[in-house]
């Protein structure tokens, strides 16, 4: 354990007292029960003889793959039950078994106000209640009512018509209303902008369209003129009831009225033309990361599919669990998981980003969040949030006094040399880590982590502070969000687990960036997901197609991802790099941003980062979102006095930034335990130090990795900024867009 210099004698002796004498009372029953525990045979096993067995095999045993699950060897998975092969079939499977069951759940709003920062600025605040709920057999027989009514209304079967709405129960109504009644759906992220939008609409040639009251009134309705075939508008929301003012031709309705038309007799009794698998039940626009969003065709058979894949990886999945559900639902980590839980009954409450905690800005001081309310054991997070949260538990640790900073820090340590050896500590889940875990509710027991690679130092926080393991995973919307899950009992960092029961992965030589199958230690190349969740292509780019989805000669469909990756020696799958991140430097150097942002992202000075390389010139730069409270500190050290705005617009404070920054990035290389910079020694680095199980901040950059020059944005990057996808995945073009000033002034004024 590092920094018992730092700490008390005496509190050190108490410590490890208090552990002596309690591994000596629960020794004897723990292993009694560990005994009886095992099956005849041990077919299970210890946690840690779990997590070293292999995850994965190349079935011809060649290294380039492909590689399956060690359960799949000989087949891949389709289905989860013999029958149910689409979406409609899978929700009357679940409403049949589990009919009184609470399936979807909201908060009931009791007051809303405005209230007025000290900087000027109003923030809405609210207080919320209760959560309502509707059962599965509530849930069935409204969307079967939403699909008659929309028949009702000219929508025909394998016609498109589009969702553009935020995460809430009656996206997922809507969506069941869909499935049921063959409409595929195209999805919209809230929080695309006007063309994006009418781009969509457009090419999917919709004539009914899904939205929120919100959604309509502040940017949809500015766009009606562009989307000449849109008929009919139906809005979620109960009120108001009536909508003058809108395009002739256009009819908006709300969505409880169109649910009534639709319980008539006359339309009730009308037949339905139930989808087969191989028909779309989704065409889901993605976030637009590198251009215009681009329509992904995804069948029943391969949602199907995905889900079966993922629900393999969840222990003990039933209809006892409950899951948050405020991700993006037009982002296919959210859809996925949520139909998860929808086939094995669980309850889904939801959620927003902005009330999730009980400190959340939504959130009206003194009142719960909705994670203290629903309490839920299952939870989805990318690793943009549980960085915030690590970086909040944090802050408020380094704010502690001494003596409680040190019993946090014996502790974490303690417990993380149990976790890795497979062992439980419930005292110090009881005493120390009850109120960090209680900011998730309590009682959460498995997080699911995708979207982006998420740090060692996050992952084991997560571990150890909200006591439950984290399945990091890897997908695309191409491949309906599967292809691999870390095992919940394997410990390891920075890996994304073997393939999924579903899937199939092989990996092929990229030789411009220097990755091989035949590359020692591991091999390496760019990642191809194969089996039936990779989706059936692009909708209306067939260029695209041709490039990114081949069918081999046993009739298997894959998709090339532009990933780089490394199998290891279990079968778990590690992300290294990005074909499309990679930018060779004047000199001949290739550096790969995506890898110095994730370095980068760990120095706690850093909120969010965006490397920037120009081949025509030698070094990399970077616009760095600060964290608040640490360049504020870093300001007082140096007497330096103004107001946000200025501070990160002045050149002294770019200049400090990027030394700790740099600083940081150099004694992470040197594995030196010096401080990063004076303001930080007393506070980051006294509990980053102890994280000595961890890579460091950049144990793997080299210096010509490094920014030289950095630009610091007083402005969180948010998907309402358009600078990040609503799964905060950096969107560089139109980063590149925002800061073109500061590029040409940070190579020199070109």
């Amino acid at each position: 354990m590092k920094l018992k210099e730092d700490l008390n004698p005496l509190l050190l002796l108490l410590f490890h007292l208090v552990v002596w004498i309690y591994t000596c009372v629960t020794f004897l029953p723990y292993h009694l029960f560990s005994w009886a525990s095992v099956p005849v045979g041990g077919v299970c096993g210890s946690e840690e003889e779990r997590a070293k067995r292999a995850k994965a095999r190349s079935v011809l045993g060649c290294p380039e793959g492909p590689y399956r699950a060690v359960s799949a060897i000989k087949r891949l998975v389709t289905s989860l039950r013999p029958g149910v092969d689409t979406l409609d079939k899978m929700f009357e499977y679940a409403a049949t078994k589990f009919p009184e069951r609470d399936c979807l759940g909201t908060r009931e709003v009791i007051s809303e106000e405005d209230e007025q920062q000290s900087n000027g600025k109003v923030f809405k605040k609210v207080v919320l209640g209760e959560y309502c709920w509707r059962s599965y057999d509530e849930v069935l027989t409204a969307a079967s009512q939403l699909g008659s009514g929309l028949a009702s209304l000219g929508q025909q079967p394998k016609h498109n018509i589009a969702i553009f709405c935020e995460t809430r129960a009656e996206w997922i109504i809507a969506a069941q209303a869909c499935f049921m009644y063959n409409f595929p759906l195209a999805t919209l992220y809230s929080t695309l902008g006007g063309p994006a939008i009418a781009h969509g609409l457009n090419e999917t040639q919709v004539t009914h369209i899904f939205t929120s009251r919100e959604l309509l009134e502040t940017r949809l309705k500015a766009i009606l003129i562009e989307v000449p075939r849109l008929q009919h508008i139906i809005v979620v929301d109960d009120t108001p009831t009536s909508w003058p003012g809108y395009p002739r031709g256009i009819s908006v309705h709300n969505m409880a009225a169109v649910q009534k038309l639709g319980a008539r007799p006359e339309n009730a009794a009308r037949e339905r033309k139930q989808p087969l698998p191989s028909d779309i039940a989704v065409i889901m626009y993605t976030s637009g990361s590198t251009g215009i969003p681009k329509g992904v065709m995804i069948s029943h058979s391969n949602i199907i599919a995905g889900i079966t894949g993922m629900a393999e990886r969840i222990p003990n999945l039933c209809e006892e669990d409950t899951y948050i559900g405020y991700l993006p639902l037009a982002h296919v980590l959210e859809l996925s998981a949520e139909l998860v839980c929808i086939s094995h009954g669980c309850r889904i409450g939801y959620s927003s980003p902005q009330t999730l905690a009980d400190q959340s800005t939504k959130i009206k001081k003194g009142s719960k969040g909705d994670t203290s309310v629903l309490q839920p054991t299952l939870m989805a997070a990318v690793p943009e949030i549980m960085d915030r949260i690590y970086k909040n538990v944090m802050t408020k640790v380094e704010e502690m006094n001494c003596v409680q900073r040190a019993l946090f820090t014996l502790a974490y340590n303690y417990k993380l040399e149990q976790f890795t050896k497979g062992y439980s500590t419930p005292l110090c889940d009881k005493l120390v880590f009850r109120k960090v875990r209680s900011l998730l509710g309590g009682r959460t027991r498995v997080l699911l982590s995708g979207g982006a690679p998420l740090s060692a130092a996050t992952q084991r926080f997560m571990n150890v502070c909200f006591c439950c393991p984290v399945g990091q995973g890897y997908g695309l919307t191409e491949t309906c969000g599967a292809g691999t899950i870390s095992e919940l009992w394997d410990y390891s960092t920075g890996r994304v687990g073997g393939p999924l029961v579903c899937s199939e992965i092989k990996l092929k030589d990229w030789v411009e960036g220097g990755y091989r199958s035949t590359d020692k230690p591991h091999p390496r190349g760019e990642i191809l997901v194969g089996g039936p969740n990779v989706t059936m292509g692009y909708y209306k780019i067939e260029a695209k197609n041709q490039e990114d989805f081949f069918v081999d000669e046993n009739g298997q469909r894959w998709f090339c991802t532009g990933d780089i990756g490394e199998f290891h020696e279990d079968g778990c799958l590690k992300i290294i790099d990005r074909k499309k991140d990679l930018v060779k430097l004047q000199a001949g150097e290739y550096v790969s941003l995506g890898k110095v942002e994730a370095m980068l992202k760990n120095c706690s000075l850093v909120d969010n980062i965006c490397a920037y390389a120009n081949s025509d010139e030698t070094y990399v730069i970077g616009f760095v979102v600060p964290n608040q409270k640490q360049l504020l500190t870093l300001a007082d050290q140096y007497s330096i006095r103004g107001s946000w705005e200025e501070l990160c617009n002045s050149k002294a404070i770019e200049e400090l930034a990027l030394k700790v920054i740099t600083e940081a990035a150099l004694a992470g290389k040197k594995g030196s335990k010096k401080p990063v910079s004076d303001v930080l020694e007393r506070n980051t680095l006294r509990f980053f130090t102890t994280l000595s199980h961890f890579p460091s901040v950049a144990a793997q950059l080299e210096r010509f990795e490094i920014p030289r020059k950095i630009r610091l944005s007083p402005d969180p990057w948010t998907p309402e900024t358009g600078l990040v996808t609503d799964a905060f995945k950096l969107k560089r073009k139109e980063l590149k867009t925002h800061y073109q000033d500061d590029i040409e002034r940070m190579y020199g004024g070109k």
